[in-house]
């Protein structure tokens, strides 16, 4: 393609009035991928490198993943114009359940089901999907500016990626760190597979708790340890929310504490329904409190009887089958029904026989598979499993040693208590589609575990001493094994490439806190063991985007906002069509539609991504949730319009100057020659933007994009635009001096074209749309600004004197708008400034009369002699200088009492208001902390307002007392400062 920043196609001065982000963005981004700027260069030892979390190959980038992508982004094009071999490694999850869900929801409407086919064509039907409609986060990507190297994206189901999975399994397995065993795992019974924690949602509903007799059998006589004339019972009343396990029953529980049912302990009950006898035992996990303090324990069906199971070595019956029916361990009447319908029977039946007490409702969590929707069954089942102890103990120490650090760094708090607890990782799923685990079995169920079927066929002839048929394990590798590998096998790990020997460790992984236990720690134990090595440096725990009401975003409440459609916009029918299309619960649409039409009356208008990528950096604060609000996102279009419209001004005052001073010689980026004849504000702005590069330095090395972003919005909007620009605007004029005029235009053009380099990893699009026409009008040499230099603060030495002096203006010009403002007096008014001066104050206005004069619109500047009385006027102070703005021929007085006691009437009501709630002890106990602080911030923003209309009021009235019939007021007489320069 041609390069579309050709110079002789495009005039570097040629700019179009308007910021179209829509025109630009997609332009910019094709020539960036066509040019190959995003693969790693440079020969340097110096290298940088960041995994990108892989997103499931299913789905679409939501909020969470397009924050996390700007952040990533930032901090590889901030690296890469470091002059560091950079390499941001892109690639896709395969997600095996979510992925088999929809190919298998394409089956059923075409009329099948998935056990029609092979699992080969079944296999085949999924990667034909994968291949179709994969392409949708690429797309996505691009569109965010991802600087990806697209030539090296992975799949965790590619070739390399699966040579790497089974080479992982194999050595873990030859370690002895990866065995077969029968174990209670989270059971759905709808996809017939076991999940993971992160793959089930628990929410509190509604149910019952049931309180059921269990028959005390007669055992001798009391025991000794009974109290004196204690009742024997006829039976144990145990309260459950699940009646339908208790089939499955192999004990009843209570605490060795409770002086109750001490006498009871070894005794046994009668198990209704069954005849079984089951024994009655003591344990500490029994809360004496909850129910009747007696517990049923059901070993194959809850996590935590299990574990009493195994202490006390109880059997384990299993009572279901693997889509949760009754199986044969129930009584024949019983068995093949749904675990539902068993309930109901199980409770007539128990009905029947006297044996249900009491029913009261009850308020549980409900474990529910995040996929399928279903209800979740604690099962028991044989699964693979990694045996975590001896990993978890290197993991931890890398954490404790420094290897790996958190930031914010309390978040190493959440992974040692996780990691110190950590259990063995059920490893196998049963699904089609994954990497099928690499286990073979002969007849007699002897296991081979090898890289490949003719490995496995050769363990088992050495094993017999001739071929023996063998079949592969049916079930394949949960997928958060493959993804604990991802920072080394998506650098070619098992082989020792170039690429693992320069990026491997990378430097940080950016991620949420949701995934520490389920990646995170996984990634740091599998590096260690494969690589000897840590997968990264650091880890950057980033908040939850939520919604502008601090609402966790889901598609059922309908504040799921698409970042692609904050970029691009979308009208109100087509954003229903699609918070609606496809929707798996369709008795939500009613709703999602009120909440949409409520936040977005007239649809989603385009805002551009470099507005919502600066949107994302100032949220990247450390708290824990982070508030999404479309209004931010406005906000920052109109600082992209800023930018846009001074670089204009800059674009025109450059081109303008070469027929009147030589353009500099061409220089790399960042080292234009400065002319040495500066003025005050020339110096002040070179020094603030040198505090600027400090400022972002040390935001981006500490992961406070947020601070980074706030210091580059100051400089841009207040220092560079409200101040610099508008003081240069006089400079810059036909008549003045020329060297002058020459200063400002160079100081102009370096510092604008540094800036742009500083907030190019924030927003690429509009810095190098806006780089291309400048850099070549200030001697900067380059094809594109991502491979420009960083900027160096020390090429920007602050500069006290001017910062003093500038800030001096600032303060006076400050005080004059404050007076305005509070005064009502229009802001292009031409009044008379009045000031009480000290000797250094004095010279300040002689020196910049002019100035002052031109921004504060002032027509005459008067010094007020010692002692002289100065007429009704306004005050401002800056240090020891006083301001004074006289009123008369500015103000009615009677006009603006009026006004006056309006505002003072409102400002009593709310602080009144203010003052109440403080005033009450129940708000001050029940509000969050930050709501306090801010009501006091607010009841101290009345009282001083309060203050402050009181003097205007005060002010007004002595103006009203003084003034002449004709309205007007007879001034004051003074010296007349920098009488030369005055306008």
């Amino acid at each position: 393609m041609s390069n579309p920043y050709n110079q002789s196609v495009m005039p570097p001065a040629e700019m179009p009035k308007t910021y179209s982000p829509g025109e630009i963005e997609p332009r910019v981004y094709e020539h960036w991928e066509a040019a190959g700027y995003f693969a790693p260069a440079g020969s340097g030892e110096a290298h940088y490198c960041i995994v990108i979390p892989p997103p499931n190959v299913t789905g679409t980038l939501h909020m969470g993943h397009a924050f996390q992508d700007t952040i990533m982004d930032a901090l590889t094009r901030t690296h890469r114009m470091r002059g560091q071999r950079t390499l941001w490694q892109p690639g896709t999850d395969h997600a095996g359940i979510a992925t088999q869900m929809v190919v298998e929801r394409q089956l059923e409407a075409e009329g099948m089901r998935r056990t029609q086919l092979t699992r080969e064509a079944f296999v085949e039907r999924v990667w034909a999907w994968k291949e179709q409609s994969g392409g949708t986060i690429g797309r996505q990507m691009r569109r965010l500016g991802a600087s990806v190297d697209w030539s090296r994206e992975r799949f965790t189901m590619d070739a390399g990626l699966s040579r790497a999975v089974i080479e992982a399994f194999v050595r873990l397995y030859e370690r002895g760190l990866i065995y077969r065993g029968k174990r209670l795992v989270n059971w759905d019974p709808k996809l017939l597979t076991a999940l993971s924690d992160l793959e089930v949602l628990s929410s509190e509903e509604q149910g019952s708790l049931w309180h059921l007799r269990y028959p005390l059998l007669p055992e001798g006589a009391a025991s000794p340890s009974a109290p004196a004339g204690a009742a024997t019972p006829e039976y144990l009343v145990v309260a459950t929310t699940r009646p339908e396990t208790m089939l499955g029953d192999t004990a009843v529980a209570v605490n060795p504490h409770d002086e109750r049912y001490r006498a009871l302990i070894g005794r046994k009950v009668r198990l209704p329904l069954t005849g079984r006898e089951i024994p009655i035992i003591a344990d500490d996990y029994v809360d004496p409190a909850f129910g009747s303090g007696c517990v049923k324990i059901t070993p194959a069906h809850d996590f935590n009887d299990y574990a009493i199971g195994r202490r006390h070595d109880l059997p384990l019956i299993n009572v279901f089958t693997p889509d949760a029916r009754l199986n044969d361990q129930a009584p024949e009447a019983l068995r093949g029904l749904p675990r539902y319908t068993a309930r109901e029977r199980i409770l007539e039946q128990l009905a029947a026989l006297e044996l249900i007490e009491r029913i009261e409702p009850h308020q549980l969590m409900i474990p529910r598979g995040d996929r399928s929707g279903e209800i979740i069954e604690p099962y028991l089942t044989d699964q693979w499993y990694v045996s975590i102890a001896a990993l978890a103990g290197p993991a931890i120490a890398s954490v404790q040693n420094g290897r790996v650090r958190f930031v914010p760094e309390n978040w190493s708090k959440t992974y040692f208590q996780w990691m110190h607890n950590i259990q063995d990782w059920c490893i196998s799923r049963q699904l089609w589609w994954g990497h099928r685990i690499p286990a073979w079995y002969d007849d007699a169920d002897n296991i081979y575990v090898a890289r490949t079927a003719e490995e496995a066929g050769a363990q088992a002839r050495a094993r017999h001493g001739r071929e023996v048929p063998l079949r592969q394990d049916a079930d394949v590798l949960d997928t958060w094994f493959s993804s604990g590998l991802w920072p080394f096998s998506t650098l070619g790990w098992p082989d020792a490439t170039p690429e693992l020997a320069s990026f491997y460790p990378t430097d940080v992984l950016v991620t949420g806190f949701d995934i520490i236990f389920f990646w995170v720690a996984r990634m740091i134990m599998m590096g260690l063991a494969f690589m000897d090595e840590v997968p990264f440096r650091a880890v950057y725990i980033h908040g939850l985007i939520r919604d502008a009401e601090g609402q966790k975003m889901s598609k059922s409440k309908g504040n799921v906002i698409d970042p692609i459609d904050v970029i691009d916009g979308i009208e109100l029918p087509a954003l229903l069509a699609k918070r609606t299309a496809g929707l798996m619960q369709p008795h939500l649409a009613a709703g999602i539609e009120r909440a949409t039409r409520k936040q977005f009356p007239n649809g989603i208008p385009a805002h551009g991504t470099d507005a919502l990528r600066f949107t994302f950096a100032q949220l990247a604060t450390q708290s824990r949730d982070l508030r999404f609000d479309l209004a931010r996102v406005e906000a920052n279009r109109k600082f992209c319009n800023k930018l846009w419209n001074v670089a204009r001004f800059a674009l025109g005052a450059l081109a303008s100057s070469a027929d009147e001073v030589s353009a500099p010689a061409p220089a790399a980026a960042g080292a234009a020659a400065m002319p040495p004849m500066l003025s005050p504000a020339d110096r002040w702005i070179r020094s603030r933007l040198g505090a600027t590069i400090s400022a972002v330095d040390a935001a981006v090395a500490d992961y406070r994009f947020d601070l980074a972003a706030s210091a580059l919005y100051e400089f841009t909007w207040n220092e560079l635009c409200d101040w610099y620009v508008e003081i240069i605007k006089p400079t810059l004029r036909p008549e003045a001096q020329a060297q002058a005029r020459a200063a400002a235009r160079a100081t102009l053009g370096s510092v604008f074209e540094t800036l742009l380099r500083l907030l190019h990893p924030l927003m690429p699009f509009i810095t190098e749309e806006i780089w291309q026409r400048l850099a070549p009008l200030v001697g900067v040499r380059g094809k594109t600004i991502m491979l420009a230099p960083w900027p160096r603060a020390a090429d920007f030495p602050r500069d006290a004197d001017a910062d003093a002096e500038i800030g001096w203006v600032r303060g006076v010009i400050e005080g004059v708008r404050q007076i305005k403002g509070e005064m009502d007096i229009a802001m292009r008014r031409v009044p008379l400034l009045l000031a009480h001066a000290g000797q250094a104050d004095l010279e300040r206005l002689r020196r910049h009369a002019a100035l002052l004069s031109y921004l504060a619109a002032l027509t005459e500047i008067r010094v007020l002699a010692p002692g002289e009385a100065a007429p009704p006027a306004a005050v401002a102070l800056l240090g020891e200088l006083t301001l004074l703005v006289p009123m008369a021929g500015l103000i009615e007085p009677a006009s603006e009492l009026a006004r006056l006691e309006k505002l003072v009437q409102k400002n009593r009501q709310e602080l009144a208001r203010a003052r109440a709630k403080l005033g009450n002890q129940q708000f001050i106990d029940n509000a969050p902390a930050e709501v306090v602080t801010q009501e006091r911030e607010r009841l101290a923003d009345f009282e001083r307002r309060e203050a402050g209309l009181a003097r205007q009021i005060q002010q007004v009235r002595a103006l009203a007392q003084q003034s002449k019939p004709d309205g007007r007021h007879d001034g004051a007489s003074g010296a007349r400062a920098g009488a030369e320069g005055a306008p």
